[in-house]
């Protein structure tokens, strides 16, 4: 309990530093303080959501299904996520979006305590609606920004809430466990879960909604064919998508291959998963500096080489450190992909297409997303870790080629007026 204080604490202290020191908007250190409230049920899942499932259900081939179920929901709000936000506004869009997290986590309270698998696998759907939400809070930094130069900075900050994120969900799991009486353990922990969409609500009503200058062009908005041929906007969505994709693939049946299949702790597995989900956060306190230093290709290219580092590592075998340094490896990868993806998003667009171009991007990502974690359980169960590995092997060819295709065949962007 002493420890999930310290990181709230933590927590508020930074954002409080950000919002006196940083220089920007003052919705980017509300937008701080809550996006860690919604995104720590991820973490949360990836930690517990298999081994409740292990419980409920005897075909271990559908272990993964809630985790899988919850990524669908996020991937299925994307784009109504933001279509809301062009008709009603960020700050009200967010706030309904976040609701879906207390109803969520009240079914998911519900399902463990009567031991009702396909309520949970529901319940994961519905926590998912307010992760696509949650995700959009990175476009409400950007168009919060009165200098486009800040850009980087406040994408590295909105990464850096993964940090605490990735603290505040195991622990929580762990601490809550036994708070509700329920078949399985966990009940509480699903209360804590409405608890913290309802905090993030409250911080969001705070949200000042920015004004959009819109370019005063006379073309009518793209179709969404034209603006998807940009080469930057192949590469940003590829990495994004991709990035995100093989890391759940990865991340998704680590903790099933550690603790059911290997034999490993569950306070081992935590602190793989916890030093993994830090790990995809941590480096966002460098790129703060490096992104106006450095141009994005080499992002690309760092990130895809960290990925194909980790199935190097992970294939030399099944000890506590190959998981470890794999699974670090996984999530510095991803946040170098991620950062990249979303800086260079923004340039394939103008301001009155954004809405639709940022709908189809988050929709593709957790699409991806979605069926990677699907299949980790079968590709685990069926062909083992290995076979996990060698699944990651043609993306991470894919990958390599656009990373060079940034490299090589730089076009002109849809923002370079």
């Amino acid at each position: 309990m002493l420890h999930l204080l310290l990181i709230f604490t933590a927590l508020v202290l930074v954002a409080w530093l950000i919002k006196r020191h940083s220089g920007l908007h003052p919705n980017i250190s509300l937008l701080f303080l809550a996006q860690p409230m919604i995104t720590a049920v991820a973490p949360m899942m990836v930690f517990i959501g298999g081994i409740i499932a292990k419980q409920m259900t005897p075909d271990p081939a559908w272990v993964t299904l809630p985790l899988t179920f919850m990524i669908v929901g996020t991937a299925v709000a994307t784009i109504p996520a933001a279509y809301l936000a062009n008709k009603i506004g960020r700050r009200k869009a967010t706030m309904l979006g976040f609701m879906s997290g207390l109803v969520g986590g009240f079914l998911g309270l519900l399902a463990v305590k009567n031991n009702w698998f396909y309520l949970f696998v529901i319940a994961a759907f519905v926590m998912g609606f307010s992760g696509a939400f949650a995700q959009q809070l990175r476009f409400a930094a950007i168009e919060s920004l009165a200098d486009s130069k800040d850009i980087p900075k406040a994408v590295s900050l909105l990464m850096l809430t993964g940090i605490f994120a990735a603290f505040i969900g195991p622990e929580l799991a762990l601490v809550s466990k036994d708070w509700l009486s329920s078949p399985h353990g966990y009940a509480g922990t699903f209360f804590c879960i409405m608890i913290l969409a309802a905090s993030a609500i409250v911080i969001v009503s705070r949200f000042e909604a920015p004004i959009i200058q819109d370019e005063l062009v006379e073309q009518p908005v793209r179709p969404m064919a034209e603006i998807a041929k940009q080469q930057v906007f192949i590469v940003a969505i590829i990495a994004a998508a991709l990035g995100f994709g093989l890391m759940s693939f990865v991340m998704t049946a680590t903790p099933l291959s550690m603790h059911q299949l290997h034999n490993h702790s569950l306070e081992h597995t935590k602190w793989v998963i916890q030093s993994h989900v830090a790990a995809m956060y941590l480096p966002s306190l460098f790129t703060i500096w490096l992104g106006a230093k450095i141009k994005t290709k080499y992002f690309l290219l760092v990130g895809t080489l960290m990925f194909i580092g980790v199935v190097i590592i992970a294939s030399q075998g099944h000890e506590l450190l190959h998981y470890w340094w794999a699974l670090i490896l996984l999530g510095i990868g991803w946040n170098f992909l991620f950062y990249a993806g979303t800086t260079l998003l923004p340039l394939s667009y103008h301001q009155h297409e954004r809405h639709k171009v940022q709908g189809l991007n988050d929709f593709s990502i957790f699409t991806f997303q979605g069926l990677s974690s699907l299949m980790a359980g079968w590709v685990l169960f069926n062909y083992h870790w290995q076979g996990i590995l060698y699944t990651c092997v043609p993306f991470l060819v894919i990958m390599l080629a656009v990373t060079l295709m940034r490299f090589i065949n730089t076009h002109k962007d849809a923002t370079a007026h």
